[in-house]
């Protein structure tokens, strides 16, 4: 059973998260503000679970939490989703929901997958947004109209990728300060999240690589939204100010 320090630090948690939640997706966020806010929220999660015992740790339920995605097809957060599972150290996988359409659902410790809903909703808000301003550029008018689906597409892939390749390059980052601590916590989080995703007993399988058109001119219009920003924020800096409660 959680004890009340720990669920009063998981509050204190979830209460910053719907702070920055309102400061980003409603109000339309850029790339660069979705990756500091998944800059800034990861170093509340890692104050979080430092605040907790190995106990507390161990005794800690694992929940389910899902993203939904009104589409019954793919959408370009499928080629970010592993990314973002692995930044706060819990499991994905997409389902479909009873009318058809695709979910994903993270599985891990309750304030790690909170985490996680709220990076995918703020990662699928900036690539709509970012989308949205490439095609009032000068780039994008030069597509014939009926290749404008394609450069779409690609821009979103591109966007996704650079965006996934971020936060890997983030997490292992965290990781290596993680550890630095000496006690060891991703680690000890894996091992409960395993064991408790074995319990499920899910019968998954991976997704088959499917053969990919993409426009190479709009997919690194995307990837150059992501490679030529500098996330590494230091411990206890402030957030940006598109991002301060």
């Amino acid at each position: 059973m959680s004890s009340p320090s720990h669920l009063a630090a998981l509050d204190k948690l979830k209460t910053r998260i719907q702070a920055l939640r309102g400061k980003t997706i409603a109000n339309g966020c850029t790339e660069e503000e979705a990756l500091s806010a998944a800059a800034k929220v990861a170093e509340l999660l890692d104050r979080h679970d430092l605040s907790l015992s190995d106990v507390e740790i161990r005794e800690t339920p694992c929940e389910q939490i899902s993203f939904e995605t009104f589409r019954k097809k793919r959408i370009p957060l499928d080629d970010c989703v592993g990314a973002i599972a692995h930044f706060c150290d819990c499991r994905v996988w997409r389902e479909k929901n009873p009318t058809g359409e695709n979910r994903y659902v993270y599985f891990g410790l309750r304030s790690d997958i909170e985490v996680a809903h709220y990076l995918t909703e703020l990662i699928d808000a900036a690539v709509r947004a970012e989308l949205g301003r490439y095609k009032t550029s000068a780039d994008y008018r030069r597509f014939r109209h009926q290749d404008r689906h394609l450069a779409n597409a690609s821009f979103s892939f591109g966007m996704v990728v650079s965006i996934g390749d971020k936060l890997m390059a983030m997490k292992a980052a965290r990781d290596k300060v993680n550890d630095g601590a000496g006690r060891g916590l991703v680690v000890l989080k894996s091992a409960v999240v395993d064991e408790e995703f074995c319990k499920l007993d899910l019968k998954l399988r991976a997704s088959r690589g499917t053969g990919r058109t993409v426009s190479m001119t709009a997919y690194e219009a995307g990837g150059s939204a992501g490679a030529k920003l500098t996330i590494n924020p230091e411990i206890g800096a402030d957030p940006p100010a598109a991002l301060k409660r």
